[in-house]
């Protein structure tokens, strides 16, 4: 079994490092998203006047938010390895992934794809389409890095899924056990050398047995014994 958590051990590992990845994706686009807005909010500020929503910049607020969200659930997922943690993080992370993807490819594959979304009121939308097309190698590896980090992690957690939580007492059979418990009965040793048993019958006299227990051990022995024999006698007369 060894082997088997040295295994799980390295997954866990991995998923955290993956989701971390992730997190830092979701951060700088939301530090991004929140320089945007303050530029925009500046702009509002000087005009003195109502400007419609900028749903871009809110878009990309609300990305980063959901993929920081996913990257502490991931973490929470791979240090317990709760079976159900690990799947609901696998559909959204799936999810997500499936969302990027279409949006990908609407842009790619169709030719008036800038018809499909709304209009930006802030401009920042123009902007950063201008960044991507001046800077388009370096976004296509960081895009796909990103993705890239999103599907392992999916297939991490399906792995440590299927490994199953980690077991803090794992016995090779029920004889490895030790049972918790303590013996029934008090070891007569405790007693001394000069303890004498009897052949008492084994009732439930209380008052006997504290007498045995605890008188005896105040006499000496010789009175002992024949206290022995005159319970027993006694105890033959009521019988």
């Amino acid at each position: 079994m060894a082997g088997r958590g040295v295994v799980r051990s390295c997954v866990q590992t991995a998923l955290k490092a993956a989701n971390s990845l992730v997190g830092l994706a979701g951060m700088a686009v939301i530090l991004y998203a929140l320089w945007m807005l303050r530029a925009w909010s500046a702009q509002a500020a000087h005009l003195h006047r109502y400007l419609p929503v900028p749903w871009f910049i809110y878009t990309l607020l609300g990305l980063g938010i959901v993929m920081c969200s996913l990257t502490c659930s991931g973490h929470i997922a791979a240090e317990t390895a709760n079976g159900a943690c690990l799947s609901c993080h696998m559909i959204f992370v799936f999810l997500l992934v499936i969302l990027e993807g279409a949006i990908t490819a609407d842009v790619f594959l169709n030719s008036n794809w800038e018809e499909d979304f709304p209009e930006d009121p802030s401009g920042k939308f123009a902007e950063f389409k201008q960044f991507v097309i001046s800077n388009f190698q370096i976004c296509e590896w960081v895009g796909l890095s990103v993705v890239g980090a999103q599907a392992l992690s999916i297939i991490l957690a399906m792995v440590l899924r299927a490994l199953g939580p980690e077991r803090e007492i794992d016995y090779d059979s029920d004889d490895d056990a030790v049972p918790a418990r303590l013996p029934l009965l008090r070891n007569t040793a405790q007693h001394g050398s000069n303890y004498a048993e009897t052949n008492l019958p084994r009732r439930s006299d209380s008052w006997t047995l504290r007498i045995l227990d605890k008188g005896f051990l105040l006499i000496p022995a010789g009175i002992e014994l024949s206290c022995v024999k005159f319970l027993g006698f006694m105890r033959g007369l009521e019988g």
